[in-house]
């Protein structure tokens, strides 16, 4: 049976496929729970553009993660924190505020869930945090951390 995916179902298809699926699978478990319709003519033209919309909506989010390595690849961000006299912190250094100080040092909005602090910042001087902007785009990020 044909059907037209309405929403991402794994090991299936995406947003706007069309697939081949047994006729039990289709009535019983894609069509109860709205992940597809049966393909007709005028539901295979609306698949065609939900896909096309995907696509274009993938590539603008690749685009804007490009855009933001491009922006974040080479600098160096500096976060001022409490320490000791030792060098140590008093506390430590997470994603979010990597995040607020790569808005304030370079001007750019980067989601906190996209930063990785591996493992947790403790120490005064220059460190390096990974930023995954999206699933294909992954850079790494100077960090250098001074006293405050």
């Amino acid at each position: 049976m044909k059907l037209i995916l309405t929403k991402d179902v794994p090991d299936l298809g995406q947003k706007g496929d069309v697939v081949n699926v047994a006729e039990g699978y289709a009535r019983n478990y894609l069509v109860p729970r709205a992940m597809g319709v049966k393909a007709s003519d005028g539901n295979l033209k609306q698949a065609e553009k939900m896909r096309e919309v995907r696509i274009e909506t993938e590539r603008r989010a690749r685009e804007e993660a490009d855009r933001i390595k491009d922006a974040l690849v080479g600098t160096r961000v500096v976060i001022a924190a409490r320490a000791g006299d030792e060098g140590k912190l008093f506390g430590s250094i997470g994603p979010g505020d990597v995040a607020q100080a790569i808005k304030t040092f370079v001007g750019i909005d980067v989601e906190r869930s996209s930063i990785v602090v591996q493992p947790p910042i403790r120490a005064i001087g220059l460190h390096e945090v990974t930023v995954q902007t999206h699933p294909d785009v992954e850079f790494q990020v100077a960090l250098d951390v001074v006293p405050a």
